[in-house]
């Protein structure tokens, strides 16, 4: 994935985006999806403008090889966590984190970041602060709080 986000980030960030995250999906590795933002948020149109970008330079460098299919969408109210930026936005804030392996006995961390430090995040899980390092992260995720806490009247 790096390799492609080398590639692409240039191209994405020139066009006055962030690319926040690349990955390829489904059966096989079939999709490859972005997701890019703006502080002023995504409409379609910049999802369709990004994506013909992208596709020429995807065309001229073919650096998938095999057929596949491109999807560029916003981040969503669950965003994906991915640089050291991301979890620095979102402090205060309820996120899931799984790592690669376990990691002090569990690999899933549902909690509130509470700190970032050098190449880590500090996620208070239930009252328990842990230590995560970004490099044994496998997926982080902001947790939408939309609905938590609140009771339809």
């Amino acid at each position: 994935m790096t390799g492609l986000r080398e590639l692409l980030e240039p191209v994405v960030e020139a066009m006055g985006f962030e690319l926040v995250m690349v990955e390829l999906a489904g059966p096989g590795g079939r999709t490859l999806r972005l997701y890019i933002d703006s502080p002023g948020g995504i409409l379609v149109e910049d999802c369709e403008t990004v994506s013909n970008q992208v596709s020429s330079v995807l065309d001229v460098e073919d650096p998938i090889g095999d057929e596949y299919t491109l999807e560029v969408s916003s981040p969503g109210i669950d965003r994906p966590l991915v640089k050291p930026e991301h979890f620095e936005k979102v402090l205060g804030r309820l996120v899931n984190i799984r790592m690669r392996g376990r990691y002090l006995g569990r690999r899933r961390f549902t909690g509130v970041l509470t700190e970032t430090a050098e190449g880590l995040a500090v996620v208070d899980v239930d009252g328990e602060c842990y230590e995560l390092p970004y490099a044994d992260m496998e997926r982080a995720k902001l947790v939408s709080e939309y609905g938590i806490g609140h009771s339809r009247g």
